[in-house]
């Protein structure tokens, strides 16, 4: 009687022999297995949330990468913050001493803080995430936390060879390459999770309302926060520093044009500019409009109409008022014109006018919020839908927190997608169910780029009224960057 080997058995018969993953089957993973991942960036942030990954007795970090070899010119919200928060999660107060005065970030913390937390050498350090990928035959995932414009030929790359794929936001910062980022994950059945999703409000109480006919048929929503809270350069860069030593700057440019280095474009900042990041609305608004999305089931607006401050400056004598078609405003609002309903998007401080129902109560809108607008009523909410209620009625619930999880574990999401992983159904937070809100995140950064009102054919993929937005729908690749080869 013949019986087939399992991994793990075959694995003990061999006893000393270590035969890798890829011998066995491509994507074969058992349930018992740890997902191995590698981390493409270990910048501030992706420091922050590799502690949860290090915790987890499911995942096992093999790999980082950056660009950034060196802890120098990082940013973050605090000066030593960050630092203490990962001793912390590493219980070990002397983690990386004498470096206090240091923000931490690049290649080298990253690895050194996965050994760290192993207790053990070992993690694989790479400065370009296409070799981590063509040497790390047996890697099953991968997470990709890098600035806005890597996003996309980073997640395509890992995708094409049968990687799993965890992605904070934006999918992408060109239309097109999200576009290109859903096909590739429909194409190919990996699991995929886009992070956000596990920061989205419940909408069942407010389409509870909608659907009961509570504020008459829904006319508008509006979605407003306190975004950006970093520098939004007016100017490109004049002056030309040194690139930082282990720094290399050709790969952190990846696909994007070449230009001189200058640390305005990098670490925490990369986010104003329409090259690199995404705007204010990618930054928050997946966390926040994500449900609505798909809820509603908005997709394909008709108009895209910005509103926006400018920039204005002498040139000589005179006044100047410029184009700035290379960042993002300080302040602007984006009306979205759907089928059914508007969609309306503030930042940079601005709000929508306060509704009559709370003036009469003497309150004023919050600094940043969520309100569905219908013929006969509307419903105000937080800024990711929390404590909904009708402003046709009195609130008597006082506001609630929204649930915390415990520190170093790993999101609900996360949990689905390692499940996933290991042949289970795709999270709810898939990058297949993404494809509205991202329409929307890069139509807002064209709108803005060009300062018009955009018509757009959804069917067609194109502006019909503006030759200049459907230049910026996608990007042109430098060599070996490009998502259809790379």
């Amino acid at each position: 009687m013949k019986s087939t080997p399992t991994r793990r058995g075959f694995l003990a018969a061999t006893a000393f022999t270590i035969v890798p993953r890829h011998v066995l089957g491509a994507g074969y993973l058992a349930p018992s297995d740890k997902v191995t991942l590698a981390c493409i960036g270990t910048g501030t942030q992706a420091l922050r949330e590799m502690l949860p990954l290090l915790a987890s007795e499911k995942i096992r970090i093999v790999a980082v990468c950056d660009p950034c070899r060196e802890a120098a010119g990082y940013r973050d919200w605090s000066k030593n913050g960050l630092l203490q928060s990962l001793r912390a999660g590493l219980k070990k107060p002397d983690w990386r001493a004498g470096t206090d005065d240091l923000i931490p970030g690049g290649l080298n913390v990253g690895k050194d803080l996965v050994e760290t937390s192993y207790g053990q050498k070992g993690c694989k350090g790479y400065a370009d995430f296409r070799e981590m990928l063509e040497k790390e035959k047996d890697l099953d995932a991968v997470k990709v936390m890098t600035p806005d414009h890597l996003h996309g030929v980073a997640s395509i790359a890992a995708m094409k060879r049968r990687k799993h794929v965890i992605m904070h936001k934006p999918i992408a910062n060109r239309l097109t390459e999200t576009q290109m980022v859903i096909a590739e994950a429909k194409r190919t059945r990996v699991a995929t999770h886009f992070m956000p999703w596990d920061s989205n409000g419940s909408m069942e109480k407010v389409l509870a309302w909608i659907h009961g006919g509570a504020i008459g048929k829904l006319r508008e929503v509006h979605n407003w926060t306190n975004r950006p809270v970093w520098p939004q350069f007016p100017d490109l860069p004049k002056d030309t520093p040194p690139v930082p030593e282990g720094f290399n700057w050709d790969l952190w440019l990846g696909p994007e044009a070449e230009r001189p280095y200058h640390p305005n474009y990098t670490h925490m900042v990369f986010r104003g500019w329409f090259d690199f990041g995404g705007g204010s609305m990618a930054d928050m608004g997946h966390y926040s409009l994500w449900t609505v999305f798909r809820a509603l089931e908005l997709s394909g607006p008709t108009v895209i109409e910005p509103m926006l401050s400018r920039t204005v400056s002498f040139d000589g004598d005179t006044i100047a008022r410029g184009k700035n078609t290379h960042s993002f405003p300080n302040a602007s609002v984006v009306r979205f014109k759907y089928p059914k309903l508007d969609l309306i998007w503030y930042e940079g401080g601005i709000r929508p006018p306060a509704p009559e129902e709370l003036e009469r109560e003497d309150k004023d809108l919050p600094a940043e919020g969520m309100m569905f607008v219908g013929e006969k009523g509307k419903i105000l909410a937080g800024f990711r839908v929390e404590n909904p209620r009708l402003l046709s009625e009195k609130s008597t619930e006082p506001p609630r927190d929204r649930p915390r999880r415990e520190r170093n574990t790993l999101s609900p999401g996360m949990e689905q997608w390692v499940a996933a992983c290991k042949g289970g159904k795709q999270s709810p937070g898939s990058f297949l169910t993404a494809s509205g809100i991202s329409e929307a995140v890069n139509l807002y950064a064209v709108a803005l780029r060009t300062q018009q009102k955009l018509r757009w054919d959804a069917a067609a993929n194109q502006c019909t009224n503006s030759a200049e937005a459907n230049r910026y729908l996608s990007r042109e690749y430098r060599k070996g960057w490009d998502p259809k080869t790379i």
